[in-house]
């Protein structure tokens, strides 16, 4: 299981980094046209930012267990913005990603839950516009003032952190922010590699910056620039969520491998430890039985 978690940990950082271009190039065209934009009034729905009475949580999990504390942390951190939007009196609905999720969300009746999704082994971009048009119709309807993704993001094989993202109302120049307006860049993705040396697994690291062709400056759109963005803001809303499907798969894999690791290192000390034990046992009814022979001896003579 280690091992076939390692492979898959593999191919889901590569679906991340492959999408990588089209997204930087999709950011680079939504802030040309936010330049062009700046002195116009312009109205778009996905951009429109509402007094806040009520967030849609998007909660991803995984399909499947064995894989340590992955998904009680996201549904922790889950469970602890519940609690802070309950404090702040802002009501709030849940659309539940992930068959551990549904079944978590589905045994609490009284947390509000718009609709229950599940993803396959290997998410597509069907899958992430299931989830893009539910929010999308909940935000431009007014159900929702804001719509809020919870994933756990990958950082590396022993580590991945729960973390939650502004993905509506969207940045008109195309950044990702957290819960607090903050807004981050992506990073240089790490590929990890696993490899033998003197017969153990060992880990190779590797820093990955795919490049991105320069975005002309003096491109010149033929359509009106609202109409452009009026297309491309769900486009990007839709690549959103599927690079986070995408993190939080390698991260589900990366934790099954440590959770496999871990439990072939307990199993190893298991043996060891009743090895001992049997040793001692044995090695105790050894002596007995000699201890028993020279009474007896001792006693004929």
């Amino acid at each position: 299981m280690k091992l076939v978690a390692a492979a898959k940990v593999r191919r889901a950082q590569e679906a991340v980094v492959s999408g990588r271009p089209f997204s930087e190039t999709l950011v680079e065209v939504l802030y040309n046209i936010n330049e062009q934009l700046q002195t116009e009034d312009v109205d778009v729905p996905l951009t429109r930012v509402h007094p806040v009475r009520k967030i849609a949580l998007v909660v991803v999990t995984a399909d499947r267990g064995l894989c340590g504390g992955f998904n009680n942390n996201i549904i922790k951190k889950a469970e602890q913005r519940i609690r802070e939007l309950s404090a702040l009196g802002i009501a709030y609905t849940v659309i539940s990603v992930g068959k551990k999720g549904n079944s978590y969300f589905q045994r609490r009746p009284n947390i509000p839950v718009d609709r229950f999704l599940e993803v396959g082994s290997l998410p597509t971009t069907k899958e992430a516009q299931a989830i893009a048009d539910d929010v999308f119709s909940l935000f431009v309807s007014e159900d929702v003032d804001k719509v809020e993704l919870l994933y756990t993001k990958f950082v590396s094989l022993v580590k991945s952190d729960p973390v939650i993202h502004t993905l509506l109302p969207l940045s008109p120049k195309g950044e990702i922010c957290d819960v607090n307006d903050v807004c981050v860049d992506a990073a240089d993705d790490e590929l990890f590699r696993l490899t033998t040396n003197e017969r153990k697994l060992t880990v190779e690291r590797e820093t990955v910056r795919t490049p991105t062709p320069a975005f002309s400056p003096i491109l010149q759109f033929e359509q009106d620039p609202v109409q452009i963005l009026d297309a491309l803001l769900p486009l990007y809303l839709n690549s959103q969520i599927l690079r986070a499907l995408q993190e939080s798969l390698a991260s589900e894999f990366a934790a099954r491998m440590t959770a496999m690791i871990n439990a072939t290192d307990n199993a190893v000390e298991l043996r060891r430890t009743l090895s001992i034990v049997y040793n001692r046992e044995r090695q105790a009814k050894i002596t007995g039985g000699i201890l028993e022979i020279v009474a007896g001896a001792d006693a004929l003579s």
